[in-house]
């Protein structure tokens, strides 16, 4: 802006060390298809640098990962943002039931009737979400193209937006974000047959690099089991069994310091009397997203639906197949390590987590629908010609890299991406700063 901004549009503006912050915003249909009444508001923060005429360059819009998790919040100039606002405008979307952008509340879902329930959730999935970029790239005037990046689910939504609106996009940058099994009606059984077989990796990993966590965990799970009612109250109100102690791996067995983490929360799991902790209690809710991004547990399966398909509780149904290795209780019995889940929700979580209780009837309603919207075009993205650069993670234990490859396969792109790359190695150089399940 020019040193003319009025007070309205300064008080839209903020500044952290090295960037300029603009607030925007935009009104859409809470329903794009009209079936439903209503609009709801899109929150959106233009990023740039404070160190650089930025008047010219081009938008580039960020799609966080999921679902469920509005945009990051800059609080200095880091990690990837520093990068990517040398050549862009960076755009830090919420997406629609996130953050600043009608964020869903399990309150708020619970307060409707049963039966509005699924309907109005399925207008916060990914192609309402790309209809929502498009809307944001029209108030800002963008008579032009933008790119995009998409980090985990973020990439999933970028792809969509590739689907429905490619002549509005210059360039995609994928983070751990390509979405599997883009022909199918319902890719959750093939995902989560892929993604128990990654988590057993990194269980063997964990225990290999901290062997006597093995005996913490048993100590934990039989704890557990000998306390009434085979459970444990937490200061949130969760309750801690042996299944939703499993859950922790979600946050620790996927990220490059988790390791150690779990480890360290095992290591003072029990306080001097040899009740579990009350630190230990803390950590534990603390690493659980459920109450505040509720959005993240009951949309999480129906991401890779559409069309006439359900997931019907996939990753609790693939479970039973790995039964012998997920089952703590059986394991500790039997004298054998207690194995972690990874990215994945099980209809029991709907008990275990106090906020998920509100939402049970809902998370059973959307895992047994079979009218999803369609998300991807495999016909356009065939015959795309849109550059496309994607970093996948051959360890990653939430998005399959050999189910990520056989999208890309499938996935045309223009060959003029040598730019790209470097960028892309500039903004994987700080992929820790990437939310990398969220």
């Amino acid at each position: 802006m020019s040193g003319s901004t009025s007070m309205a549009d300064s008080m839209h503006v903020h500044h952290v060390s090295g960037l300029r912050l603009e607030r925007g915003s935009v009104v859409v249909p809470l329903d794009y298809s009209g079936v439903l009444e209503g609009d709801i508001t899109i929150f959106y923060r233009v990023v740039t640098s404070r160190c650089k005429n930025t008047k010219n360059l081009p938008y580039l819009v960020y799609l966080q990962g999921g679902p469920g998790f509005e945009a990051p919040r800059p609080m200095l100039a880091n990690g990837w943002i520093k990068s990517a606002v040398q050549h862009y405008q960076v755009v830090l979307m919420d997406q629609r039931g996130t953050g600043l952008s009608h964020a869903i509340t399990c309150d708020g879902l619970k307060a409707r009737d049963a039966s509005e329930q699924v309907d109005y959730l399925s207008c916060f999935r990914a192609d309402s979400i790309a209809k929502d970029c498009e809307r944001v790239r029209q108030k800002l005037a963008l008579s032009g193209k933008w790119s995009v990046i998409g980090q985990s689910y973020g990439g999933f939504c970028a792809m969509t937006y590739l689907s429905y609106f490619p002549d509005s996009i210059m360039e995609v940058f994928l983070t751990g974000g390509v979405p599997p099994g883009i022909r199918m009606n319902c890719s959750a059984d093939m995902v989560y047959k892929s993604t128990f077989r990654k988590a057993i990796k990194q269980n063997e990993k964990f225990y290999a690099r901290f062997p006597q966590a093995v005996a913490m965990a048993q100590k934990v799970v039989r704890f557990l089991m000998s306390s009434p009612d085979g459970r444990v109250v937490t200061p949130a109100s969760n309750y801690l069994t042996p299944r939703s102690f499993q859950v922790l791996g979600i946050n620790c067995l996927g990220f490059s310091s988790g390791f150690e983490r779990l480890y360290y929360m095992l290591e003072s799991a029990f306080d001097i009397d040899g009740n579990l902790s009350y630190k230990f209690l803390k950590e534990f809710d603390a690493a659980m997203p459920w109450d505040s991004n509720p959005l993240y547990a009951i949309m999480h399966e129906n991401i890779y639906c559409q069309g006439n398909s359900s997931s019907d509780w996939a990753a609790h149904r693939v479970r039973g197949d790995y039964s012998a290795l997920f089952d703590a209780e059986a394991s500790v019995t039997a004298g054998n390590p207690v194995y972690f889940t990874g990215e994945m929700v099980f209809p029991w979580m709907f008990d275990d987590f106090a906020e998920l209780r509100k939402i049970k009837q809902a998370a059973h309603a959307m895992a047994t629908h079979t009218n999803w919207s369609i998300l991807y075009l495999p016909e356009t993205l065939s015959a795309n010609t849109v550059p496309i650069a994607a970093a996948c993670y051959y360890e990653d234990m939430f998005v399959s890299f050999e189910l990520a490859q056989e999208t890309l396969d499938m996935v045309g792109s223009d060959d003029n991406t040598s730019r790209m790359i470097i960028y892309m190695m500039e903004f994987a150089s700080k992929e820790a700063q990437f939310s990398k399940n969220y």
